[in-house]
């Protein structure tokens, strides 16, 4: 038996102790199976299905929160005569955002293909592969980390303004509004509004006005945020995933070359 040393490894002693080498012709006559199998025991299904929650809850997250910031800024513009400019550039960040979570979903996955199955043996097999292989997951893992916090930030900024819709619907909903024809009165809450907002337009009393608050802007911005709150917990499920599967991939490729020694030892001794 040839000792297999540490500092020995390389592409020749890998290739030449293999065991692709060592039991081509037990592999072929009792385990190979067909392609199919094979590319099966590569895909890397914990990835997968992380990456398929992230990119669905992304993408409902930005068409949501992208139609309920129109409807917000319509609502300001129509009923309480705001000019609101920064829900441009919010609607804006909310296509970026979903554009490079796409892009950081795929990438995980892609590392994640490197590191399962019969990939990871022939692609770390060089030290400087398996060095390169832990640093990008390490890398991965501390974005994803930082996107961790963010997307949470993100749950309690939902969780505010999803209620603060729900008691907008709970005031529409009152029976002084829908048979009394009263007006919906936010004086009360003048410190949300700009200093120079005139007393008239923190209220809602026309019947036109409290048609477009209630009925076209209020019911169906509520919907929109709670479908974007869901989203986003689908995103902070998919995130805590990539940092598990990240984590193996980091631990399977860190331990590669103990489990490829003890692999040909036991190849070698096997009769």
């Amino acid at each position: 038996m040839i000792p297999l040393r540490r500092s020995g490894y390389s592409r020749e002693s890998l290739g030449r102790y293999s065991e692709r080498s060592l039991h081509s012709t037990y592999l072929g006559r009792y385990g190979g199976g067909s392609q199919c199998k094979d590319c099966m025991t590569r895909i890397p299904y914990a990835t997968l299905i992380a990456t398929i929650m992230c990119i669905v809850g992304v993408g409902v997250f930005c068409g949501t929160m992208y139609r309920g910031a129109t409807l917000s800024a319509l609502m300001f513009d129509q009923v309480f005569h705001l000019r609101l400019a920064w829900l441009e550039a919010v609607q804006l960040i909310f296509v970026v955002v979903g554009a490079s979570m796409g892009a950081l979903g795929l990438m995980i996955l892609f590392v994640g293909c490197l590191a399962t199955g019969a990939t990871r043996h022939k692609v770390y097999r060089a030290w400087r592969a398996r060095v390169g292989g832990r640093i990008s997951c390490a890398v991965f893992m501390s974005i994803t980390y930082v996107l961790q916090i963010a997307w949470l930030l993100m749950l309690c900024f939902l969780v505010i303004v999803t209620l603060i819709f729900t008691i907008f619907w709970s005031l529409c909903a009152n029976t002084d509004v829908q048979n009394n024809k009263k007006c919906i009165d936010f004086k009360q809450f003048d410190f949300m509004f700009p200093n120079n907002t005139r007393p008239q337009d923190m209220e809602v009393c026309d019947t036109h006005e409290i048609k477009l608050f209630c009925k076209d802007y209020v019911e169906r911005a509520e919907v929109m945020f709670i479908l974007a709150t869901v989203a986003c917990l689908l995103v902070i499920i998919s995130l805590i995933h990539y940092l598990m599967c990240l984590s193996a991939n980091y631990a399977h490729i860190r331990d590669h070359e103990k489990f490829q020694e003890l692999q040909e030892l036991q190849y070698l001794q096997d009769p």
